[in-house]
Formats: structure tokens, sequence, C-alpha cells
């Protein structure tokens, strides 16, 4: 780590701290501000705010290079500032630093932030335990409301939330109800506090329940917060709902720039320089462009045919496209579903005699179309398409009813492949699905020009 002090530009102190002074800047604009300054002037900016300050900027999400920056302020400062951080999102950083400076900091961390920051490290990415945080409110069964709310006020401060209170059994420890706030301010100061607990069934989850999982958990039973518990029933901590939007908006925008056909950014995108952005888009160009290298090999294959019949070659941007945009379609909507739980893996051949006729029903919509626009285009004298303009318009509308259902099949069968295989089905991008289908499309659309025009123009 850097532990040198560094000079702040003028300029940049002076736009920073022109409307702090009046005590009208929120934390969230002070976030923005931070976001437009170099790492280095970032640094030297959060060292010289409030500790108060500094932690509540250091604990937002949207801090852009919020790791690098704490690598580049002195080690003292930032560890103190870390030790006043939530331990979760202490975790998080560590994970986003580089191994020197985790070591490094990791030992200037208080016993208690370090052991809670070494657990949540401990857990698999994308589970409960790597997105709970260790600081909840928890009660013994025993207490009464009064005491409840008592110790509310004393810890109030150093808790994610105090929105949900967990009452814990007061021999063994273990989670046995959860009590609101707002039903808490409402009972008798004398009366137990399991008076006003919720009634029902405890809804909790593992540490190794996926995010998603955790997500819709929260979603369907309208929480704020949900305890993470360990097999034996003790709490390990909550999953909040604030970190749950935080990590399914970061899992959504890498998935969206996956599924445009190219690496995951990982930062903002004017974060990212020239060279690292050629560096992102240029693997994935390449092997689509080469994948697109094999629908030229597909027409050399059927340059014959195409010689004797140039009039099939009017259709070929036709025939693609629509094959790419049917896979492209169900590729979105299967790793939608996926996402959200609609669909499991054993689930495939359900969608396989769903999307099957659906495909057979679209390309014959898209036939239909084509073979009306010859039909016209002929009729009309626009543009003649030859003696055999008939059983022309019956090759495009046979074939694309095979392309089309074909990209149908493909685009919802991949993301299912790629989950059983244990890789993104965001990796389906809809220019990988689009190219695969490409080339099939035009070995689809040239078989069935050899099947009906078979000695006519072939």
């Amino acid at each position: 780590m850097n532990i040198n002090r560094f000079p702040l530009r003028a300029g940049h102190a002076a736009r920073f701290f022109t409307h702090d002074s009046l005590g009208a800047v929120t934390t969230a604009e002070r976030v923005e501000r931070l976001n437009i300054l170099d790492i280095p002037e970032a640094a030297a900016v959060l060292t010289t705010l409030p500790q108060q300050k500094a932690v509540r900027i250091l604990a937002r999400p949207e801090l852009h290079n919020a790791a690098a920056i704490l690598a580049e302020m002195p080690v003292e400062h930032a560890a103190r500032l870390l030790n006043a951080t939530a331990n979760d999102r202490v975790a998080d950083l560590f994970h986003e630093l580089d191994e020197d400076s985790r070591a490094i900091l990791f030992t200037k961390l208080d016993r208690t932030t370090a052991l809670a920051v070494k657990h949540l490290m401990g857990y698999p990415p994308r589970t409960a335990g790597s997105i709970m945080t260790t600081e909840f409110v928890s009660v013994p069964d025993a207490w009464t409301v009064a005491e409840t709310l008592d110790h509310v006020r004393q810890v109030e401060r150093s808790r994610e939330t105090v929105y949900a209170i967990y009452v814990l059994d007061a021999a063994t420890q273990r989670l046995t109800n959860v009590v609101t706030l707002r039903r808490l301010i409402t009972g008798e100061p004398q009366a137990s506090v399991f008076s006003v607990a919720h009634k029902g069934g405890l809804v909790r989850c593992d540490p190794l329940m996926t995010q998603e999982d955790v997500a819709r958990l929260i979603r369907k039973h309208n929480l704020l917060a949900l305890p993470v518990v360990s097999d034996d029933g003790h709490m390990l901590g909550i999953v909040t709902v604030d970190d749950v939007i935080d990590t399914m908006i970061a899992d959504t925008t890498e998935d969206a720039q996956k599924f445009g056909g190219m690496e995951a950014l990982g930062k903002p995108y004017m974060k990212i320089g020239f060279f690292g952005m050629i560096r992102k888009r240029a693997g994935w160009l390449s092997a689509l462009f080469l994948g697109e290298m094999l629908t030229a090999s597909a027409m050399q294959y059927f340059e014959g045919e195409l010689e004797k019949a140039i009039v099939l070659t009017l259709f070929v941007p036709l025939i693609m496209s629509s094959g790419g945009n049917s896979g492209s379609q169900a590729t979105s909507l299967i790793i939608r579903a996926l996402a959200l739980g609609e669909l499991k893996l054993s689930d495939w051949w359900r969608v396989l005699l769903h999307e099957l006729p659906t495909g057979v029903v679209l390309g014959t919509i898209l036939g239909l179309v084509g073979f009306g626009r010859i039909v016209l285009w002929q009729k009309i004298g626009l543009y003649d398409y030859g003696e055999h303009w008939l059983l022309v318009g019956l090759t495009v509308f046979a074939a694309l009813i095979g392309i089309v259902t074909f990209g149908s099949l493909c685009g919802s069968m991949l993301p299912f492949l790629l989950q059983r295989l244990r890789l993104d089905p965001a990796s389906a991008s809809a220019p990988f699905v689009a190219t695969l289908v490409d080339v099939t499309g035009l070995v689809i659309y040239f078989s069935v020009a050899l099947l009906i025009l078979s000695g006519t123009l072939l």
C-alpha cells in the first residue's frame, strides 16, 4: 500500500468541498463527487473527511474503485475506516484488493472485525453466506419488550438494521423467532418479547443458498432481512434487502454484457480505458467472426446450386436474420426464466415440447409473409423471379418453417446445456446464437431448395 501523503489538486479539492461546508451535501452526492476524481485524489479526499462521513461513503457500493482507493490511503487510516465499516462490506472490499494489500490491512483490523471478515470470505461467491452481515440485533427469549427496546437504542448505530430483532433461546442460543420493530413499539413494556413475536413459520435460509433463491424468499415473504442459520439452528447473520438489490444489479449488468456478446466489464463504462475496452470486446468479436466464416464455407459448398439459381441468393439475408432472431428470442426468454427460478435444469424437455410447436407456427407465419411478398412482387411486376417463381416461393416458405423452428429449439436448449456444464447461461449471447443459427440456416435453406427445385432450376 502507498503510505505517502499525496497532494490534492486545488481545483478538485475546492469543487469537492464547496457545498459540503454548508452541510447540504448527502452521502450519495459525496460518492458522485469522488467518482469523478482519480484514485489518488479520491483517496486524499477520503482521508481528510471526518471518520463518520468517510465510513458512510466507503459503505456505499456505488463508490467506484473503493478497494483501489483504500490501497492508496495510509495503512493505519484505512484500517480505522474498515474497523468502523460493516463486516460484509469489508469482506467485499477485501475480495477486490490485491493479495499484498489485503495481507497488510488484515493485520491492522481489530480481532472481532478480522474474525468476522475471515468467516464471511470463507463462503462461496453468490451465496447467502457471502453477502450476509453479522451485525444484527438479537435478544434472549426471556427479555421483556422494555428490555429489548433499551437494547435496540444502545446498539442501533452498530447494526445493519433494527427493523427486525431476532429472538434466541437463552440456553442454546438457537434462533426461535423474529420481532419487527413496529410490533415491538406497540407491545406492553413488561410483556415478554414473545408476546409481539411473529406468528407462524419462521422464514430462514442456510449460508450456501444461492443469492437468487435468497432474493426470491425475500420477495415472496416481503421481508426487509432474511436470517441465515446454520444446520444446528444457530444464527450466522442476515441478508438485507439492499444487499440483495446491490448484488442483483451487479449480476444483471454482467449478464446483459455477456448477452450482448462480450466479456463482462466489471467496472462502469466510462472507467474502462481504451485498451481495456478493446481487450474486453475483441475476443468475443473474433470468435463470432470465425463462426460467421462457416457461413462462407456453407455458401461455397452450395456454389453450384447458386450458379444455377441466382434468385436464391436474394433471400439469404432474409433466411439468416429470421433464424437468428427466433433463436435470440428463445434464448432471452429461457435465460430470464432460469434466473427467476421459473425453470429448472430438469425442465428442459418441457421447454423443448413447448418451443417445437411454437417454432413451427412462428415459422409458418414468416413463411406466409415471405411467400406473399414473392407472389405480390411477381404479379405487380416489381421483380421477375422466372418461370418457376411459384416453386421459389414454396422454397422460401418451407425453409423459413425449418429455420425458425431450429432457431427456437437451439436458442431455448443452449442455456440448459451451459447450465448443465456449470457455465453461466448468460454466456449464450444473442450474437452467439445468431451465428450458430446462421450457418445451420443456410444448410437448411439450400437443402430445402434441392428438394423442391430439383429438376427445374437445380
